[in-house]
């Protein structure tokens, strides 16, 4: 089973995959402490990848580039349950179109790493203008595993809580997640996922009622989420 070890530059999220000689980086952008940590652990760099291209994920893909032998996988060539192995482990391609046309979550044991797609307790927004392919990239990973330790692009965690507090001033999860993670190793599982993030929540009662109240279309799972984005 891989490892993984995250480093924080701004409110971005950086990671390394890594196993027992083998690393590889996903939105690099802490290129200097990846590096160190490369060097300290005795650790091969086999590949440099992003979860899309935003400029924002992507700064440290070069230095990591030109210092190692590592091999560049371009997010946007990558195919949908695609393996990447390291160290003989499998890490799997998920194609998630939504926040941008090109992103993708890296899935290893029970570690997803997720960019801009879910956040720990949101999602990000609709800059490809597909909502609802967002929609069906959410639903599936929805459907993994309740002990899915979700690894985000970003730390919005703060702003996250708060929204999904105004929306569910009453749902007492939220404030139990905030008090209980760990904001030098940030994730969520999924099974906390669906107890505090709104956007996972549209077929619990709480949400349905917000939405119907607002008078938003709430037939389907599909209006639900749809009609949920759009509330502010």
């Amino acid at each position: 089973m891989l490892n993984i070890q995250q480093f924080r530059y701004g409110d971005n999220l950086a990671y390394l995959l890594y196993g027992r000689t083998e690393a590889m980086a996903v939105d690099g952008g802490a290129w200097q402490e990846i590096l160190a940590f490369l060097e300290e652990n005795h650790l091969i760099l086999k590949y440099v990848t992003n979860t899309h291209r935003h400029y924002d994920h992507t700064p440290g893909d070069d230095h990591l580039l030109g210092k190692t032998e590592a091999r560049f996988l371009d997010c946007t060539t990558l195919a949908d349950n695609e393996i990447i192995e390291i160290n003989h482990e499998p890490v799997v391609v998920y194609r998630t179109p939504g926040h941008s046309k090109d992103s993708i979550c890296f899935h290893t044991g029970n570690n997803l790493i997720t960019g801009d797609t879910l956040f720990n307790a949101t999602v990000g927004n609709c800059f490809s203008g597909d909502l609802k392919g967002f929609f069906h990239s959410i639903q599936r990973l929805m459907s993994l595993p309740d002990d899915t330790r979700v690894f985000a692009g970003h730390d919005y965690l703060h702003d996250s809580l708060a929204f999904a507090k105004h929306l569910e001033p009453q749902n007492k999860d939220i404030e139990r997640f905030r008090q209980s993670c760990d904001p030098d190793f940030l994730y969520s599982t999924l099974a906390e996922e669906r107890r505090i993030n709104p956007y996972l929540r549209f077929n619990e009662e709480p949400i349905l009622k917000l939405i119907k109240d607002k008078g938003l279309p709430h037939a389907t799972d599909w209006e639900r989420w749809q009609s949920l984005m759009a509330i502010e």
